[in-house]
Protein backbone atom coordinates (compact mmCIF):
# COMPACT_ATOMS: atom_id res chain seq x y z
CA UNK A 1 0.00 0.00 0.00
CA UNK A 2 1.61 3.25 -1.04
CA UNK A 3 2.18 6.04 1.86
CA UNK A 4 -0.43 8.49 0.06
CA UNK A 5 -3.15 6.11 0.47
CA UNK A 6 -2.08 5.26 3.44
CA UNK A 7 -2.22 9.00 4.78
CA UNK A 8 -5.64 9.47 2.92
CA UNK A 9 -7.19 6.29 4.72
CA UNK A 10 -5.68 8.06 8.18
CA UNK A 11 -7.32 10.57 7.32
CA UNK A 12 -10.35 9.75 6.28
CA UNK A 13 -10.65 7.54 9.57
CA UNK A 14 -9.83 10.42 11.55
CA UNK A 15 -12.24 12.52 10.40
CA UNK A 16 -14.69 9.84 11.16
CA UNK A 17 -13.78 9.56 14.94
CA UNK A 18 -14.14 13.52 15.22
CA UNK A 19 -17.42 13.54 13.71
CA UNK A 20 -18.44 10.98 16.30
CA UNK A 21 -17.02 12.87 18.97
CA UNK A 22 -18.93 16.08 17.89
CA UNK A 23 -22.42 14.13 17.89
CA UNK A 24 -21.62 12.09 20.89
CA UNK A 25 -21.05 15.62 22.66
CA UNK A 26 -23.43 18.17 21.07
CA UNK A 27 -26.49 15.32 20.87
CA UNK A 28 -26.77 15.74 24.76
CA UNK A 29 -26.47 19.87 24.75
CA UNK A 30 -28.72 20.07 21.39
CA UNK A 31 -31.58 18.16 23.17
CA UNK A 32 -31.18 20.10 26.59
CA UNK A 33 -31.38 23.35 24.12
CA UNK A 34 -34.38 21.93 22.15
CA UNK A 35 -35.72 21.05 26.19
CA UNK A 36 -35.28 24.62 27.64
CA UNK A 37 -36.77 26.30 24.26
CA UNK A 38 -40.00 24.26 25.01
CA UNK A 39 -40.00 25.03 28.41
CA UNK A 40 -40.16 28.47 28.15
CA UNK A 41 -42.58 28.36 25.09
CA UNK A 42 -44.88 26.49 27.13
CA UNK A 43 -44.63 29.28 29.81
CA UNK A 44 -45.10 32.25 27.38
CA UNK A 45 -48.05 30.13 25.96
CA UNK A 46 -50.63 28.65 28.30
CA UNK A 47 -52.18 32.29 29.15
CA UNK A 48 -53.08 32.31 25.63
CA UNK A 49 -54.77 28.62 25.94
CA UNK A 50 -58.48 28.30 27.02
CA UNK A 51 -60.76 25.51 28.12
CA UNK A 52 -63.85 25.09 26.33
CA UNK A 53 -66.82 23.02 28.10
CA UNK A 54 -69.73 22.78 26.41
CA UNK A 55 -73.67 21.61 27.57
CA UNK A 56 -75.92 20.11 25.04
CA UNK A 57 -79.36 19.86 26.56
CA UNK A 58 -81.62 17.11 25.15
CA UNK A 59 -85.37 15.67 26.43
CA UNK A 60 -85.73 11.68 27.13
CA UNK A 61 -82.03 10.94 26.91
CA UNK A 62 -81.84 11.75 22.85
CA UNK A 63 -81.61 9.23 20.10
CA UNK A 64 -79.29 6.72 21.95
CA UNK A 65 -81.92 6.28 25.12
CA UNK A 66 -84.65 6.12 23.01
CA UNK A 67 -83.21 3.60 20.64
CA UNK A 68 -82.07 1.15 23.21
CA UNK A 69 -84.92 1.95 25.72
CA UNK A 70 -87.94 3.07 23.32
CA UNK A 71 -89.78 5.98 24.80
CA UNK A 72 -91.82 3.89 27.32
CA UNK A 73 -88.56 2.37 29.19
CA UNK A 74 -86.66 -0.47 28.38
CA UNK A 75 -88.71 -2.82 25.86
CA UNK A 76 -89.47 -6.16 27.44
CA UNK A 77 -90.47 -9.41 25.30
CA UNK A 78 -93.89 -10.20 25.12
CA UNK A 79 -95.80 -11.59 28.55
CA UNK A 80 -92.95 -10.42 30.94
CA UNK A 81 -93.56 -7.31 32.92
CA UNK A 82 -91.13 -4.03 32.70
CA UNK A 83 -89.04 -3.73 35.77
CA UNK A 84 -89.77 0.06 35.60
CA UNK A 85 -93.29 -0.26 36.01
CA UNK A 86 -92.74 -2.18 39.64
CA UNK A 87 -91.02 1.06 41.38
CA UNK A 88 -91.96 4.08 39.12
CA UNK A 89 -95.34 3.13 37.84
CA UNK A 90 -95.65 2.58 33.97
CA UNK A 91 -94.82 5.56 31.48
CA UNK A 92 -97.48 6.98 29.65
CA UNK A 93 -98.02 9.45 26.72
CA UNK A 94 -98.42 12.05 28.71
CA UNK A 95 -95.52 11.38 31.38
CA UNK A 96 -93.41 14.86 31.23
CA UNK A 97 -89.97 14.77 29.36
CA UNK A 98 -86.61 14.43 30.90
CA UNK A 99 -83.82 16.86 30.65
CA UNK A 100 -80.58 15.32 29.95
CA UNK A 101 -77.33 17.62 29.93
CA UNK A 102 -74.83 16.07 27.38
CA UNK A 103 -71.64 17.63 28.54
CA UNK A 104 -68.08 17.76 26.07
CA UNK A 105 -64.77 19.29 26.56
CA UNK A 106 -62.08 20.93 23.66
CA UNK A 107 -59.81 23.36 23.94
CA UNK A 108 -59.15 26.83 22.15
CA UNK A 109 -56.85 29.57 21.87
CA UNK A 110 -57.32 33.83 22.41
CA UNK A 111 -56.14 35.95 19.15
CA UNK A 112 -57.09 39.53 20.54
CA UNK A 113 -57.54 41.10 24.07
CA UNK A 114 -60.54 41.59 22.45
CA UNK A 115 -61.84 37.88 23.91
CA UNK A 116 -62.19 36.10 20.62
CA UNK A 117 -61.22 32.54 20.74
CA UNK A 118 -60.72 30.50 17.80
CA UNK A 119 -61.56 26.65 18.38
CA UNK A 120 -63.09 23.68 16.76
CA UNK A 121 -66.94 23.94 15.01
CA UNK A 122 -67.65 20.22 16.48
CA UNK A 123 -66.67 21.34 20.08
CA UNK A 124 -68.66 23.69 20.05
CA UNK A 125 -71.97 22.69 17.48
CA UNK A 126 -75.35 22.96 19.02
CA UNK A 127 -74.20 23.71 22.31
CA UNK A 128 -76.85 25.44 24.47
CA UNK A 129 -73.89 26.34 27.42
CA UNK A 130 -71.08 27.49 26.26
CA UNK A 131 -67.72 27.94 29.59
CA UNK A 132 -64.23 29.42 29.02
CA UNK A 133 -61.71 28.92 31.43
CA UNK A 134 -58.21 30.81 31.77
CA UNK A 135 -55.05 29.25 33.29
CA UNK A 136 -55.76 31.98 36.35
CA UNK A 137 -58.78 29.74 36.66
CA UNK A 138 -61.34 32.87 35.58
CA UNK A 139 -64.24 31.47 33.81
CA UNK A 140 -66.58 33.07 31.40
CA UNK A 141 -69.39 32.81 29.18
CA UNK A 142 -69.44 32.47 25.69
CA UNK A 143 -71.17 32.72 22.81
CA UNK A 144 -70.67 31.61 18.99
CA UNK A 145 -69.68 34.74 16.48
CA UNK A 146 -69.79 32.32 13.87
CA UNK A 147 -69.21 28.74 12.78
CA UNK A 148 -67.88 27.05 9.54
CA UNK A 149 -68.24 23.25 9.07
CA UNK A 150 -66.44 22.56 5.82
CA UNK A 151 -63.07 23.72 7.74
CA UNK A 152 -64.55 22.62 11.05
CA UNK A 153 -63.65 25.86 12.60
CA UNK A 154 -65.29 28.40 14.69
CA UNK A 155 -64.87 31.87 16.25
CA UNK A 156 -66.03 32.43 20.09
CA UNK A 157 -66.08 35.45 22.09
CA UNK A 158 -66.20 36.03 25.96
CA UNK A 159 -65.91 39.43 27.79
CA UNK A 160 -62.86 39.46 29.58
CA UNK A 161 -62.60 41.27 33.03
CA UNK A 162 -58.77 41.59 32.58
CA UNK A 163 -55.89 41.72 29.98
CA UNK A 164 -55.29 38.80 27.97
CA UNK A 165 -52.63 37.26 26.34
CA UNK A 166 -53.44 36.13 22.99
CA UNK A 167 -51.21 34.07 21.25
CA UNK A 168 -49.11 35.24 17.68
CA UNK A 169 -50.17 33.95 13.75
CA UNK A 170 -47.79 31.77 12.35
CA UNK A 171 -47.07 31.22 8.47
CA UNK A 172 -48.12 27.42 7.81
CA UNK A 173 -47.06 27.57 4.31
CA UNK A 174 -43.26 28.01 5.65
CA UNK A 175 -43.88 24.90 7.88
CA UNK A 176 -41.69 22.18 7.22
CA UNK A 177 -41.83 18.70 7.15
CA UNK A 178 -39.69 17.66 10.47
CA UNK A 179 -40.20 20.81 12.16
CA UNK A 180 -40.32 20.87 15.82
CA UNK A 181 -43.79 21.79 17.18
CA UNK A 182 -45.66 21.88 20.45
CA UNK A 183 -49.18 21.30 20.90
CA UNK A 184 -51.57 22.41 24.25
CA UNK A 185 -54.38 21.59 25.31
CA UNK A 186 -57.01 19.83 27.71
CA UNK A 187 -56.57 15.82 26.77
CA UNK A 188 -59.43 14.24 28.23
CA UNK A 189 -59.94 17.27 30.39
CA UNK A 190 -56.32 17.25 31.76
CA UNK A 191 -55.72 21.18 31.42
CA UNK A 192 -52.78 22.87 29.82
CA UNK A 193 -51.50 20.07 28.79
CA UNK A 194 -48.14 19.83 26.97
CA UNK A 195 -47.08 17.77 24.22
CA UNK A 196 -44.30 18.41 21.39
CA UNK A 197 -43.21 16.06 17.83
CA UNK A 198 -42.93 17.11 14.97
CA UNK A 199 -44.35 18.04 11.27
CA UNK A 200 -44.61 14.53 10.01
CA UNK A 201 -46.12 15.29 6.78
CA UNK A 202 -48.07 18.54 5.09
CA UNK A 203 -50.92 18.65 2.38
CA UNK A 204 -52.79 15.74 4.13
CA UNK A 205 -56.33 14.61 3.02
CA UNK A 206 -58.32 12.75 5.78
CA UNK A 207 -61.91 12.96 4.27
CA UNK A 208 -63.05 15.04 6.76
CA UNK A 209 -64.20 17.85 4.11
CA UNK A 210 -63.99 19.34 0.66
CA UNK A 211 -60.82 21.81 1.65
CA UNK A 212 -59.02 19.21 3.32
CA UNK A 213 -55.47 20.20 3.72
CA UNK A 214 -54.42 18.38 7.23
CA UNK A 215 -50.40 18.99 8.56
CA UNK A 216 -49.86 15.66 10.09
CA UNK A 217 -47.52 15.90 12.98
CA UNK A 218 -46.85 13.14 16.08
CA UNK A 219 -46.87 15.42 18.88
CA UNK A 220 -50.15 13.39 20.84
CA UNK A 221 -53.07 15.06 20.13
CA UNK A 222 -56.27 13.22 21.97
CA UNK A 223 -60.10 14.39 22.94
CA UNK A 224 -60.22 17.51 24.38
CA UNK A 225 -57.57 18.41 22.42
CA UNK A 226 -59.65 19.90 19.44
CA UNK A 227 -59.35 23.61 18.67
CA UNK A 228 -56.17 24.02 20.79
CA UNK A 229 -53.47 25.56 19.10
CA UNK A 230 -50.30 24.12 17.40
CA UNK A 231 -47.06 26.07 17.80
CA UNK A 232 -44.02 26.69 15.95
CA UNK A 233 -40.52 26.96 18.27
CA UNK A 234 -41.29 30.54 18.53
CA UNK A 235 -44.16 30.55 19.82
CA UNK A 236 -46.73 31.23 16.74
CA UNK A 237 -49.68 29.48 15.75
CA UNK A 238 -48.96 27.80 13.15
CA UNK A 239 -52.10 25.28 12.95
CA UNK A 240 -55.46 24.26 15.06
CA UNK A 241 -55.31 20.74 16.42
CA UNK A 242 -58.47 18.94 15.00
CA UNK A 243 -58.59 15.36 14.17
CA UNK A 244 -56.80 11.64 15.37
CA UNK A 245 -56.63 8.27 13.35
CA UNK A 246 -58.60 6.17 15.85
CA UNK A 247 -56.95 3.40 14.65
CA UNK A 248 -53.50 4.42 15.11
CA UNK A 249 -51.43 6.10 17.77
CA UNK A 250 -48.92 9.22 17.94
CA UNK A 251 -50.81 10.39 14.41
CA UNK A 252 -52.85 13.88 14.83
CA UNK A 253 -54.06 16.43 12.15
CA UNK A 254 -54.48 20.57 12.59
CA UNK A 255 -55.70 22.70 10.34
CA UNK A 256 -53.12 25.09 8.67
CA UNK A 257 -52.90 28.50 10.22
CA UNK A 258 -53.36 30.71 7.06
CA UNK A 259 -56.65 28.67 6.27
CA UNK A 260 -58.21 29.16 9.79
CA UNK A 261 -56.34 33.16 9.63
CA UNK A 262 -58.62 33.50 5.98
CA UNK A 263 -61.74 31.94 7.66
CA UNK A 264 -62.07 33.73 11.06
CA UNK A 265 -61.55 36.73 9.57
CA UNK A 266 -64.16 36.71 7.42
CA UNK A 267 -66.46 35.37 10.15
CA UNK A 268 -65.23 38.13 13.16
CA UNK A 269 -65.93 40.77 10.31
CA UNK A 270 -69.19 39.43 9.20
CA UNK A 271 -70.08 36.48 11.10
CA UNK A 272 -70.06 34.35 7.78
CA UNK A 273 -67.78 33.05 5.17
CA UNK A 274 -67.85 33.75 1.45
CA UNK A 275 -66.00 31.52 -0.83
CA UNK A 276 -65.30 32.62 -4.46
CA UNK A 277 -67.10 30.01 -6.51
CA UNK A 278 -66.94 28.82 -10.51
CA UNK A 279 -69.80 27.09 -11.09
CA UNK A 280 -67.86 24.23 -12.54
CA UNK A 281 -68.04 20.12 -11.95
CA UNK A 282 -64.72 18.78 -12.00
CA UNK A 283 -62.46 15.91 -11.28
CA UNK A 284 -58.95 14.79 -12.20
CA UNK A 285 -57.16 13.63 -14.71
CA UNK A 286 -56.99 10.08 -15.32
CA UNK A 287 -55.11 8.62 -18.45
CA UNK A 288 -58.02 7.39 -20.00
CA UNK A 289 -59.19 10.71 -20.13
CA UNK A 290 -56.19 12.44 -21.16
CA UNK A 291 -56.28 10.17 -24.00
CA UNK A 292 -59.78 10.71 -24.94
CA UNK A 293 -59.35 14.09 -24.85
CA UNK A 294 -55.87 14.07 -26.63
CA UNK A 295 -54.51 16.28 -23.97
CA UNK A 296 -50.67 15.78 -22.97
CA UNK A 297 -50.46 17.30 -19.71
CA UNK A 298 -49.18 16.11 -16.17
CA UNK A 299 -50.84 18.33 -14.28
CA UNK A 300 -55.04 20.21 -14.45
CA UNK A 301 -58.26 19.46 -13.54
CA UNK A 302 -61.14 18.53 -16.23
CA UNK A 303 -64.30 20.25 -16.43
CA UNK A 304 -66.99 17.55 -16.30
CA UNK A 305 -69.96 20.43 -16.07
CA UNK A 306 -69.93 24.32 -16.55
CA UNK A 307 -73.48 24.79 -15.09
CA UNK A 308 -75.81 27.05 -16.80
CA UNK A 309 -75.86 30.70 -15.97
CA UNK A 310 -73.14 30.08 -13.27
CA UNK A 311 -69.82 32.31 -13.30
CA UNK A 312 -67.98 29.63 -15.76
CA UNK A 313 -70.67 29.27 -18.40
CA UNK A 314 -70.96 32.71 -18.29
CA UNK A 315 -67.06 33.19 -19.41
CA UNK A 316 -67.27 30.69 -22.25
CA UNK A 317 -65.76 28.05 -20.17
CA UNK A 318 -67.04 24.28 -21.83
CA UNK A 319 -67.17 20.66 -20.24
CA UNK A 320 -63.99 18.96 -21.61
CA UNK A 321 -62.02 21.49 -21.08
CA UNK A 322 -58.90 21.14 -18.78
CA UNK A 323 -57.86 24.03 -16.52
CA UNK A 324 -54.07 24.46 -16.07
CA UNK A 325 -53.96 27.67 -13.89
CA UNK A 326 -55.88 30.05 -11.72
CA UNK A 327 -54.06 33.78 -12.10
CA UNK A 328 -51.09 32.56 -13.38
CA UNK A 329 -50.49 30.08 -10.30
CA UNK A 330 -50.65 26.42 -11.94
CA UNK A 331 -53.09 24.17 -10.34
CA UNK A 332 -52.24 20.02 -9.82
CA UNK A 333 -55.33 18.94 -9.41
CA UNK A 334 -59.11 18.94 -8.46
CA UNK A 335 -58.60 19.54 -4.38
CA UNK A 336 -56.41 22.46 -5.58
CA UNK A 337 -58.28 24.35 -7.64
CA UNK A 338 -61.26 24.26 -5.35
CA UNK A 339 -59.39 25.59 -2.09
CA UNK A 340 -57.72 28.37 -4.89
CA UNK A 341 -61.29 28.99 -5.91
CA UNK A 342 -62.72 28.98 -2.14
CA UNK A 343 -59.46 31.50 -1.08
CA UNK A 344 -60.35 34.26 -3.50
CA UNK A 345 -62.95 37.18 -2.83
CA UNK A 346 -66.45 37.25 -4.35
CA UNK A 347 -66.38 39.29 -7.34
CA UNK A 348 -62.59 39.21 -8.14
CA UNK A 349 -61.74 39.19 -12.10
CA UNK A 350 -59.69 35.60 -12.13
CA UNK A 351 -57.74 34.47 -15.50
CA UNK A 352 -58.88 30.82 -15.99
CA UNK A 353 -55.90 29.21 -18.06
CA UNK A 354 -57.48 25.97 -20.17
CA UNK A 355 -56.40 23.41 -22.60
CA UNK A 356 -59.77 22.90 -25.26
CA UNK A 357 -59.00 20.29 -28.09
CA UNK A 358 -55.29 20.36 -27.74
CA UNK A 359 -54.86 24.58 -27.53
CA UNK A 360 -54.37 26.67 -24.37
CA UNK A 361 -56.38 29.61 -24.03
CA UNK A 362 -57.49 31.71 -20.87
CA UNK A 363 -60.82 33.21 -19.67
CA UNK A 364 -61.64 36.02 -17.51
CA UNK A 365 -64.20 35.13 -14.77
CA UNK A 366 -65.97 37.21 -12.88
CA UNK A 367 -66.08 34.76 -9.09
CA UNK A 368 -69.71 34.27 -7.94
CA UNK A 369 -70.23 33.01 -3.82
CA UNK A 370 -70.86 29.79 -3.08
CA UNK A 371 -73.31 28.09 -1.82
CA UNK A 372 -72.84 26.18 1.16
CA UNK A 373 -75.85 24.32 1.22
CA UNK A 374 -76.09 20.66 2.45
CA UNK A 375 -75.13 17.93 -0.41
CA UNK A 376 -78.08 16.06 -1.43
CA UNK A 377 -77.23 12.34 -0.52
CA UNK A 378 -79.17 10.16 -3.36
CA UNK A 379 -81.22 6.64 -2.49
CA UNK A 380 -80.58 2.83 -5.15
CA UNK A 381 -81.63 4.78 -8.70
CA UNK A 382 -85.03 3.15 -10.10
CA UNK A 383 -83.95 2.45 -13.39
CA UNK A 384 -87.07 1.20 -16.01
CA UNK A 385 -86.30 -2.16 -17.24
CA UNK A 386 -88.16 -2.11 -20.40
CA UNK A 387 -85.46 -1.44 -22.03
CA UNK A 388 -83.08 -2.24 -25.60
CA UNK A 389 -80.18 -4.56 -25.43
CA UNK A 390 -77.75 -6.02 -27.44
CA UNK A 391 -75.16 -8.66 -28.04
CA UNK A 392 -72.49 -6.43 -25.93
CA UNK A 393 -74.67 -6.88 -22.63
CA UNK A 394 -75.84 -3.25 -22.68
CA UNK A 395 -79.25 -2.93 -21.36
CA UNK A 396 -80.50 0.88 -22.42
CA UNK A 397 -82.62 3.36 -21.79
CA UNK A 398 -83.28 7.15 -22.59
CA UNK A 399 -82.47 9.85 -20.19
CA UNK A 400 -85.70 11.38 -18.41
CA UNK A 401 -85.90 14.01 -16.48
CA UNK A 402 -87.07 11.82 -13.91
CA UNK A 403 -84.20 9.02 -13.92
CA UNK A 404 -81.86 12.21 -14.35
CA UNK A 405 -83.41 13.87 -11.16
CA UNK A 406 -83.18 10.20 -9.28
CA UNK A 407 -79.54 9.79 -10.46
CA UNK A 408 -78.75 13.46 -9.66
CA UNK A 409 -77.47 13.97 -13.22
CA UNK A 410 -78.57 17.70 -14.44
CA UNK A 411 -77.92 16.94 -17.98
CA UNK A 412 -81.23 17.08 -20.14
CA UNK A 413 -79.86 13.93 -22.62
CA UNK A 414 -78.04 10.92 -22.67
CA UNK A 415 -78.43 7.42 -22.37
CA UNK A 416 -78.80 5.20 -19.22
CA UNK A 417 -77.25 1.96 -18.38
CA UNK A 418 -80.38 0.39 -16.62
CA UNK A 419 -78.50 -3.37 -16.87
CA UNK A 420 -75.38 -4.88 -17.15
CA UNK A 421 -75.85 -8.91 -18.37
CA UNK A 422 -73.01 -10.88 -16.30
CA UNK A 423 -70.00 -12.15 -18.31
CA UNK A 424 -70.52 -9.89 -21.03
CA UNK A 425 -68.36 -7.83 -22.95
CA UNK A 426 -69.71 -5.10 -21.31
CA UNK A 427 -69.37 -6.18 -18.22
CA UNK A 428 -65.69 -7.17 -18.70
CA UNK A 429 -64.79 -3.92 -19.60
CA UNK A 430 -66.17 -1.75 -16.83
CA UNK A 431 -70.31 -0.52 -17.21
CA UNK A 432 -72.09 -0.34 -14.29
CA UNK A 433 -75.69 -0.03 -13.38
CA UNK A 434 -76.50 3.55 -13.27
CA UNK A 435 -73.61 4.66 -15.81
CA UNK A 436 -74.70 7.83 -18.13
CA UNK A 437 -73.33 7.48 -21.86
CA UNK A 438 -72.59 10.80 -22.94
CA UNK A 439 -70.77 10.02 -25.80
CA UNK A 440 -69.24 7.40 -28.27
CA UNK A 441 -65.73 7.66 -29.84
CA UNK A 442 -65.94 11.44 -29.30
CA UNK A 443 -69.97 11.87 -30.41
CA UNK A 444 -72.71 13.05 -28.59
CA UNK A 445 -75.10 9.82 -27.56
CA UNK A 446 -77.95 11.79 -26.70
CA UNK A 447 -80.63 8.93 -27.28
CA UNK A 448 -80.73 5.49 -27.74
CA UNK A 449 -81.19 5.76 -31.53
CA UNK A 450 -78.06 7.93 -31.80
CA UNK A 451 -75.69 5.48 -30.17
CA UNK A 452 -76.68 2.74 -32.33
CA UNK A 453 -76.21 4.26 -35.30
CA UNK A 454 -72.73 5.41 -33.81
CA UNK A 455 -72.11 1.41 -32.97
CA UNK A 456 -73.35 0.12 -36.66
CA UNK A 457 -70.99 1.75 -38.22
CA UNK A 458 -68.21 0.50 -36.70
CA UNK A 459 -66.34 -3.22 -38.31
CA UNK A 460 -64.56 -6.25 -36.42
CA UNK A 461 -61.36 -4.69 -34.73
CA UNK A 462 -62.80 -1.12 -34.51
CA UNK A 463 -62.42 0.44 -31.21
CA UNK A 464 -65.55 2.26 -29.17
CA UNK A 465 -64.42 4.35 -26.59
CA UNK A 466 -67.59 5.42 -24.25
CA UNK A 467 -67.19 8.88 -22.06
CA UNK A 468 -69.38 8.01 -19.11
CA UNK A 469 -70.48 9.78 -16.08
CA UNK A 470 -70.83 7.41 -13.60
CA UNK A 471 -73.01 8.95 -9.80
CA UNK A 472 -70.56 9.79 -7.27
CA UNK A 473 -67.68 9.35 -9.52
CA UNK A 474 -67.50 11.83 -12.33
CA UNK A 475 -66.08 11.10 -15.61
CA UNK A 476 -64.65 7.73 -16.61
CA UNK A 477 -63.85 6.58 -20.51
CA UNK A 478 -64.23 2.75 -20.76
CA UNK A 479 -63.09 0.62 -24.56
CA UNK A 480 -64.76 -1.92 -26.36
CA UNK A 481 -63.24 -3.92 -29.30
CA UNK A 482 -65.58 -4.99 -31.56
Amino acid sequence: MSKSHCFTKWIAVTAGLALALVLAVGGPAAAQMESDTIVRLAEKARNGVVNIRTVKITEQGGRVFRHFFGPFGPQQPEGRENPFHRFFGPFNEDAPSREFRQRSLGSGFLIDKEGFIVTNNHVVEGADEIKVRLTNEKEFDAEIVGRDAHTDLALIKIDPSGDLEPLPWGDSENLKVGQWVVAIGSPFGLEQTVTAGIVSAKGRVIGAGPYDDFIQTDASINPGNSGGPLLDLAGRVVGVNTAIVASGQGIGFAIPINLARFIVEQIKETGQVSRGWLGVGIQNLTDELKEYYNVDLDQGVLVTEAYEGQPAAKAGIQPGDVITAVDGEPVADARDLSSVIAGLPVGKKSKISVVRDGREKSVTVTLGRRSEGEQVVLGEPAIPRKDESDNLGLHLVDLTPQLAERLGFEMASGVVVSRVSPGSKADKAGFQRGDLILEVNRKEARTVDELRRELDGLKSGDEARFLIRRPGAGLNVITLTW
